[in-house]
């Protein structure tokens, strides 16, 4: 995997040209020996050779129009496509009418230039944080690929994608933690901006309070950039923040109960590195994350997952992934006074989480408690998958919840299984988290 800043550099210098790391792309999703025939839901090959050559004669003409311009990317196939059916992941919708525009996100990186290389497979409807779909297969990590060990989710083939240099970078979704969890699953940098910074408009809808669009890439730089254009900003690289005298907290509840002998090993040299190199570790509290199962215990916020089915999960409950109707079925009866009062403490909580982070410039935890699981494990063992489910949602859904941009860092060392490094700065603090993101992946390298 390259920094897509680099693939540019060697683009402008005529190393290389959009069409060439196009067809690079489109040529690693077709190897047999690969996963692309898992990763990828449909492949645009036609369409991806067009706009990379226009790309190219526009750069001809002295014209590149931002740092993306001609770079594959892979689309979660969670947001529309104009002209396509947008299935989320599911066979139900395979007969719905193409979508007339382009989603939001996707019509920003196309106008930044990029080039669409195809649809990504995924959890079916965005509802799992670890990435199997019985209907079009689930895509290995890229790690142990002998044992065969889920991708994570719900962005599934979004991650390996990039991984296995199917795309330059992807566009993922974020509802609970689907674009940090299979970035620290597969090794990659992942980034949660703010909600309502960018719009998960023109996307099948999961929890719409907590739907978001951000990407999937090699560093926190590629990030930046990505965000940036999806934010409809100038696509300018923030500035690093010195970690010296920056104050960075690790809270002391819920999340990092569970952990793994090897993501505790991890996250306690990350921490180390960051202490030498200036930044002051700082152990919370911060009891405000145990009150969020509490608010959701009863289903909560997520009785907003059973409205987009409400018209079709009974006439179609045999075409449905029977691990994603039973959890949908779970919030059917989630009654409207539950709900507006778990809204509510959700409100008054932001608030207290708000004073108790306010000292600090970011926030620590790991994003995951575990390494990846074997696929064939949790395909045989219906409660292992739900416990399993539950466990790795839980640090990154926490700030869903709590309203804040979240990225997550590799911090394994080299040869290692991967395992994220996830950084939560404040609501619409994002460029100023990606700046500290850019000081911190320095340290950790």
């Amino acid at each position: 995997m390259k920094p897509i800043s680099k693939i540019a550099v060697d683009i402008q210098e005529s190393r290389t040209s959009s069409r060439e790391q196009t067809e690079i792309a489109l040529s690693n999703i077709k190897d047999e020996s690969g996963e692309g025939q898992r990763a990828f839901i449909k492949v645009n090959e036609e369409a991806a050779l067009a706009a990379a050559d226009a790309q190219d004669t526009l750069r001809k003409a002295g014209i590149t129009v931002s740092p993306i311009a001609g770079l594959p990317f892979s689309v979660k196939d969670l947001f529309d496509i104009a002209g396509e059916v947008t299935t989320a992941g599911s066979t139900i919708l395979k007969s719905a009418p193409p979508a007339e525009k382009d989603a939001t996100s996707v019509a920003r990186l196309r106008a930044a230039g990029a080039v669409v290389v195809g649809r990504t497979n995924m959890t079916e409807f965005a509802y799992s944080g670890l990435g199997i779909n019985p209907h079009y297969g689930t895509a290995k990590n890229p790690w142990d690929r002998e044992t065969g060990r889920i991708p994570g989710g719900s962005s599934a083939g979004a991650a390996v994608s990039v991984t296995d240099g199917m795309a330059s970078f992807a566009l993922g979704s974020d509802t609970g933690g689907s674009i940090r969890i299979p970035s620290s699953f597969c090794g990659l940098t992942g980034f949660k901006p703010t909600t309502r910074r960018v719009p998960a408009t023109e996307a099948y809808p999961l929890v719409p309070t907590l739907d978001t669009a951000g990407p999937l890439a090699p560093t926190v730089s590629c990030c930046a950039i990505i965000d940036a254009i999806l934010a409809g900003e100038e696509p300018i690289l923030p500035s690093e923040i010195p970690l010296d005298g920056m104050r960075l907290a690790v809270p002391q509840t819920l999340v990092l109960d569970k952990l793994d002998d090897h993501v505790a090993t991890c996250f306690s040299a990350a921490l180390s590195k960051l202490s030498k190199a200036g930044a002051s570790i700082i152990d919370m509290p911060f009891k405000e994350l145990g009150e969020i199962p509490k608010i959701n215990a009863g289903g909560g916020i997520y009785a907003e997952a059973y409205v987009a089915h409400r018209n079709q999960i009974d006439e179609y409950a045999d075409d449905y992934d029977p691990r994603v109707r039973s959890r949908l079925l779970k919030t059917k009866d989630i009654r409207a006074s539950d709900y507006l009062v778990a809204m509510q403490r959700r409100d008054a909580l932001i608030k207290d989480a708000n004073l108790a982070t306010l000292p600090f410039d970011a926030v620590l935890l790991p994003t995951t408690p575990t390494v990846a699981p074997s696929i064939k494990e949790l395909e045989d063992d219906d409660d292992l998958y739900l416990a399993t489910n539950m466990l790795t949602l839980r640090n990154t859904f926490c700030f869903n919840f709590l309203d804040r941009c979240a990225l997550s860092i590799p911090m394994q060392t080299e040869g290692e299984p991967p395992a994220g490094l996830m950084v939560v700065g404040e609501t619409m603090a994002d460029r100023e988290l990606l700046s500290i993101g850019l000081a911190i992946e320095k340290a950790l390298s």
